[in-house]
């Protein structure tokens, strides 16, 4: 077991992310094995889950002639826009049903502001407004977090940059994440968050 000052945090092990889904990461589904094994490793257990209202910003489909995948400017600055995925309510934005959800100690929803993206844990993507994660760690004497999910190089990545710039000590167990990789996300990203000081591990 490790100390109770390690917390784990799982992003965004949904349907919509996992084979089938509407935004489906390449063998998403196969870490979740690895995923309820960590879960009996730790005190503290997050869990993270997309969910966003039908009219959300980021869905190509809200923007007339928009094609998936291709970039916007947002107030808050640049975005990708996505197929639709994790609707509030649906089964896409469930989480998949191999995954333990039952020990977790809180859920944290987020991107369901209609106007502003989610990808961090931490922050909207304007890297301004908190989800509150922040202070739930910390009054529960939170140090180090150890990040795994969906997908590496995006929600992954940016709730482990958040998580060092606030101060906790960050590693991102690769093997249990998978990635989009959309024209060379993941290398990007993997810079980024040794940048930031955060782990990688296998």
């Amino acid at each position: 077991m490790r100390p109770e000052t390690h917390a784990l945090i799982v992003i965004d092990v949904q349907n919509d992310f996992c084979p089938g889904g509407a935004l489906a990461v390449t063998d998403g589904d196969a870490i979740i094995p690895r995923v309820n094994a960590l879960m009996d490793e730790f005190t503290v257990r997050v869990l993270t889950q997309d969910w966003h209202p039908a009219d959300h910003s980021s869905f190509a489909a809200n923007h007339p002639g928009a094609q998936p995948f291709s970039v916007t400017e947002m107030p808050y600055g640049a975005q990708v826009l996505w197929p639709v995925h994790c609707v509030q309510g649906t089964e896409g934005a469930a989480f998949h049903k191999g995954l333990r959800t039952d020990p977790a100690d809180l859920v944290i929803r987020k991107g369901f502001r209609a106007a502003i993206d989610s990808y961090s844990a931490f922050f909207e993507n304007d890297h301004r407004t908190p989800t509150g994660l922040e202070g739930y760690l910390k009054t529960r004497g939170v140090s180090d977090l150890t990040l795994v999910g969906l997908a590496t190089d995006f929600c992954v990545a940016y709730s482990a940059i958040d998580a060092a710039a606030l101060g906790f000590k960050v590693t991102v167990l690769e093997g249990a994440c998978r990635a989009i990789d959309l024209n060379g996300s993941l290398a990007q990203a993997r810079d980024k968050m040794r940048a930031a000081g955060v782990r990688l591990d296998g």
